[in-house]
């Protein structure tokens, strides 16, 4: 009986181990400050609690952004972001990586806001050399205005990993053998911003913005950056298996991360490039690597 508990016991620690997800390191909630600076329409940021939390907003005459101090190639990047909340109608509030070249690469979440009522949708990007076109929408399983969640990007030389409360929502894998330009020596900044976008945002410009509801607060927190700093002149970050999200570990999903991922497909999934035969009648060869269908 002993021997049967221990082999059972035994089972269940090696299953543990197989399914435990290759989660990302515990973020450091650090003030606004350390890694950020405003880039436009200063008037509209508020700091709350000398910085460790702050405010943006958007009113008729504009909207605001910040970007981080340093450039970045590979790392890990998380924001605590509370949405615009009520009649959000085509604003967008926007957290992305981005290279400052004409051939530049791209990481971007954006969320489009919408009228009462209606869920917000977080529509992904990414670009490389360039060019976007790998849209995906989804709905989110939470009210996004009601409290902070946490969004964040892994990016090694492997793979893009987009998180929401470390659900992986997004894997775009590094398909350079299949002839797809993959984000690894363009080092980029982190921005964010809230904007009018009434032209596209909403039900395809459908909807526009409601000004008497103004001004729109976003509020954010945490600001943390892990990352790999670098010039932009800088063409390679040698940080294999020198930083944990550049360990073996992280070169993929594994079995866990991708039910749920399989379970975001499922369930909140709106929109997918890969199933859209209208833009795109041949099959995006990234697309099975990336378990998009």
């Amino acid at each position: 009986m002993a021997s049967f508990l221990w082999t059972v016991c035994l089972n269940f620690l090696l299953l543990a181990t197989v399914t435990k997800g290759a989660s990302p390191n515990k973020v450091v909630d650090v003030p606004f400050g350390r890694n950020y600076m405003p880039t436009w329409a200063f008037d509209h940021i508020k700091y709350i609690n000398g910085g460790s939390e702050i405010q943006l907003k958007l009113d008729k005459f504009t909207g605001t952004g910040f970007q981080s101090k340093g450039s970045y190639l590979f790392g890990h990047f998380s924001m605590h972001i509370k949405m615009v909340a009520g009649d959000s109608a085509g604003t967008v509030t926007a957290f992305y990586l981005s290279s400052q070249t004409n051939e530049h690469d791209e990481i971007d979440f954006e969320f489009l806001g919408n009228r009462t009522g209606q869920p917000y949708i977080l529509q992904t990007n990414v670009y490389t050399g360039g060019r976007g076109d790998k849209e995906q929408r989804i709905y989110l399983w939470f009210d996004p205005t009601k409290g902070y969640h946490s969004y964040s990007v892994l990016w090694n030389t492997y793979q893009i990993v987009f998180f929401v409360d470390d659900v992986p929502i997004r894997v775009f894998k590094n398909s350079k053998d299949l002839g797809l330009k993959f984000p690894f020596n363009q080092p980029m900044k982190i921005y964010s911003s809230l904007w009018n976008a009434d032209d596209w945002a909403t039900r395809g410009g459908l909807e526009k913005t409601d000004w008497a509801k103004a001004p729109f607060i976003a509020s954010y927190k945490g600001f943390h950056i892990d990352g790999c700093e670098a010039s932009v002149n800088a063409k390679f970050c040698e940080t294999q298996g020198k930083r944990w999200w550049d360990r073996k570990e992280f070169r993929d999903l594994d079995a866990a991360q991708y039910r749920k991922l399989g379970w975001v497909r499922k369930k909140y999934t709106i929109y997918n490039y890969c199933t859209d035969r209208v833009r795109f009648p041949n099959l995006p060869p990234e697309c099975k690597r990336d378990r998009d269908i």
